[in-house]
Parts: C-alpha cells; sequence; structure tokens
C-alpha cells in the first residue's frame, strides 16, 4: 500500500542518498570549505575555470559619489617621465641596480647585463654603471692655450730700470714688482729684466741693442747653465766665490740654478792713470762747493763727498755743460731719457748733486740709484762706487780725479 501523502519516488531518493558508501553531503561541504582559500584560486586560474582577477576576490568598499561625478568619469594617472640616460652612471650611496634602471626608464636585466653584472650582485658608491642606449659623454673641453712666453730685456751698459720701463711702455713700479726690486735695487749690463707685459709681447719704443755673447768668459755676467758651480764659475773669472756672493746678494747660499744671471763683479785692474791736477776756476769752484754743501747736509760721509767731486770732474770737468754724449746734461752728464729728471733738473746743480747721493733724498725714487743706494759702497775703490752710479764707458778713468778731489774738499769742506 502506498503512502499518498508522500511523492513517488522521493522515498527512493531517500534511501538512494544514504545507501552504502554515499558520502554525506554536509561532511563534503565542511572538506570543500576547509581548503585555504588562496589554494583554491591557485588551482582555478591553473584549470582556466575562472580569471586571474576572479581567482582572488576582495572587498572594495564603496564610496559615496561626489555631487555631479559620472559614474564613467576617468581619472587620469600622473606619471613621472624618465631622465634621459647618459652613458655612464657615477653609483650614489642608496642606489640600486633595479632603482636606476627605473630612474631612466631602463630594464633592470639590461643594466646588468651590459655592466656583466648578476641579480645577487652588489654594487658601491662610486662605482660607473655603464646604461644602455645612453647619450654620448661631452666631448672634453679643450685644452687651454699655453700662456705667453715670458718676455724679458737684456741689460746693456747704461740701463736703468725707469728708461727700460719708458721704453716698453710700462710703470716703473709694475716692471720692479715683476722682478723682485725695490727703488734702490741696482741692475747690471747682461742682466735679465721680466717685462710684465699683458697679451702679445709688445715691440719696445727704442729698443736697446742685444751685445752678441762671447764665446769666453769675459763678460761683467755670467749666464749659469746645468752643471755650473760657483767654485767653478769663481774660477773661470778669476774671482772668489766671496766675490760672487757678495756681488749677487746669495747670502751664503750656493744653490744656483740653470739661466739664472750672475753679477761678475772684477777686481779694478791697476791702470795706469796719471793724477790730474787742475787749478779751480770761479765755476769750478762754485760747483765743488756746491756738492760738498749738499753731501753735508744729507750726511754723507767724507769717503763719499770724495766719489761726488771726482765722478763731476770726470763727467764735466766741474761746469755745467749744457751737452754730452746722446741727451746727457750737466754737473754729473746725467740723462733725461734715463730717468734722472727733466732737462731743466739735471741741469740744477743742486738737484743733480742731490740725485747722485741718492739715498732717502733721493729725487727720482724708483727710477735712478744714487751713492746711498748701492749696497756696501764704502767697501768700494773709488772708480768702483763712481761706476756703480754712473755707468761710464770709461770706468776706470775716475781715479784720476782722487787726489784732486780729496784737496778740494779739504780747501772748500
Amino acid at each position: 500500500m502506498v503512502d499518498e501523502s508522500e511523492p513517488v519516488g522521493a522515498g527512493r531518493a531517500r534511501h538512494a542518498s544514504t545507501g552504502v558508501g554515499a558520502r554525506p553531503r554536509g561532511r563534503g561541504i565542511r572538506a570543500v570549505l576547509g581548503v585555504p582559500l588562496a589554494v583554491m584560486s591557485t588551482v582555478a586560474v591553473t584549470l582556466g575555470i575562472v580569471q586571474p582577477a576572479e581567482a582572488a576576490p576582495h572587498s572594495v568598499k564603496r564610496q559615496a559619489k561626489a555631487k555631479g561625478q559620472s559614474a564613467n568619469t576617468i581619472r587620469p594617472v600622473a606619471s613621472t617621465p624618465a631622465a634621459v640616460a647618459p652613458s655612464e652612471y657615477v653609483v650614489a650611496d642608496g642606489d640600486t641596480v633595479s632603482g636606476i634602471a627605473e630612474r631612466f626608464g631602463l630594464a633592470t636585466a639590461e643594466v646588468l647585463a651590459l655592466n656583466g653584472l648578476s641579480w645577487s650582485s652588489l654594487i658601491f658608491p662610486g662605482q660607473r654603471l655603464a646604461l644602455p642606449g645612453g647619450a654620448p659623454a661631452a666631448a672634453p673641453a679643450p685644452s687651454p692655450a699655453p700662456p705667453p712666453e715670458i718676455t724679458k730685456h737684456l741689460v746693456v751698459d747704461g740701463d736703468t730700470v725707469s728708461g727700460i720701463a719708458a721704453a716698453y711702455g710700462l710703470d716703473v713700479a709694475s716692471v720692479l714688482s715683476a722682478n723682485g726690486l725695490g727703488p734702490s735695487s741696482l741692475i747690471f749690463p747682461g742682466e735679465s729684466i721680466v717685462l710684465p707685459l699683458i697679451g702679445a709681447p709688445a715691440t719696445p719704443v727704442a729698443p736697446a741693442p742685444t751685445p752678441e755673447p762671447q764665446p769666453a768668459p769675459t763678460g761683467e755676467s755670467h749666464v749659469v747653465v746645468p752643471g755650473d758651480t760657483l767654485s767653478d764659475i769663481a774660477t773661470a773669472y778669476g774671482i772668489t766665490v766671496a766675490d760672487l756672493d757678495s756681488a749677487n746678494r746669495l747670502g751664503g747660499s750656493t744653490l744656483i740654478v740653470p739661466g739664472q744671471v750672475l753679477v761678475i763683479r772684477r777686481a779694478t785692474p791697476v791702470v795706469a792713470v796719471a793724477s790730474v791736477s787742475v787749478p779751480l776756476t770761479d765755476e769750478m769752484r762754485g760747483n765743488a762747493q756746491i756738492i760738498i754743501d749738499v753731501g753735508r747736509s744729507l750726511g754723507v760721509p767724507d769717503e763719499g763727498i770724495v766719489i761726488a767731486l771726482a765722478a763731476a770732474a770726470q763727467e764735466s770737468g766741474l761746469r755745467n755743460v749744457h751737452h754730452g754724449d746722446r741727451d746727457s746734461l750737466g754737473l754729473f752728464q746725467q740723462r733725461p731719457s734715463a730717468g734722472w729728471g727733466t732737462v731743466e733738473e739735471v741741469l740744477d746743480p743742486v738737484r743733480a748733486a742731490t740725485a747722485f747721493y741718492g739715498g732717502g733724498a733721493n729725487p727720482n725714487p724708483g727710477r735712478t740709484n744714487g751713492l746711498l743706494d748701492i749696497p756696501d759702497w764704502q767697501t768700494m775703490t773709488l772708480t768702483q762706487a763712481a761706476q756703480a752710479v754712473q755707468l761710464s764707458a770709461y770706468p776706470d778713468h775716475y781715479a784720476k780725479w782722487e787726489i784732486s778731489a780729496r784737496a778740494w774738499l779739504s780747501e772748500l769742506g
């Protein structure tokens, strides 16, 4: 008998679902739920059941739309353009290969391969990395042009610093500074004077003739060559090392360098020059008195006044002449072109005598050197001291006036 309250087949289905070997439905669901979600997502993607976006679903928190905003509005994403890659990059502290590649829009693998690095290689600050496709390095700056050669003037007899400066259109102070000289410094024939010219060397207004080089050491200066020593030079010129030291103010040092110009101050040879005894005319007496009075006012010792009297006697015969060699004038035949003063000034006996004595009262500071500006003039002979001031072409002829000069000083002084 069939119970009509139960649908036909329901019992079969119920019994079939609980038959032997059938898995209870509740247990199977629990087993599936027990598998981690990540594993299930991976399996689903692998089998192609779902797309990756569906394999790992995540909840999205909905936010209220701004008023008036359309659901289809697309927001632009700001992107920073990659910097132009140089051909080489210097690693800084904190840099990584991937960070460098990203900065210049490059593939990390390319940077690694180009530099022979692996993914596990380390880089260090200061290390240089080549970058693929980088801009070529800037061409090196051209080498600066070599500085112009130093221009020099070779001193000849009669030259003065002021005269050299005027000839080249330079300032006396700049010439003194360029050569480490002071207002009272002396220059000697054969000495090289540096000319502080700017740009191309200028042509002197009246260039002095350059003396021919001497094949043997017979001049008054010596240019040091490699291998020279003070003792060898002194022997070659028949003088002592002490003479070289004194004439060149070496201060006891024996250090000399090639190209250095050494002054050779020989002992004055004994020249058979007869003493001159000339009676003083009124003009000569008056000029001799001026020389003596100026010397006394400057505190010049008697030996210095004798030198001045002998120099004036040799140069002009103690007469204030208005002529001489080239532009030489006056008692001491001083040359305006050599910085001794204007024509009127060198013809003024008082000023001319003051310029000869020099020192603190020198009316031509930095342009001419007087007797008191000559180092150790007291240790020189009368001829040496007079010649150091006058730079005469006939340096031996001052000595013949020494006896007369001492007699004049004794009579008028």
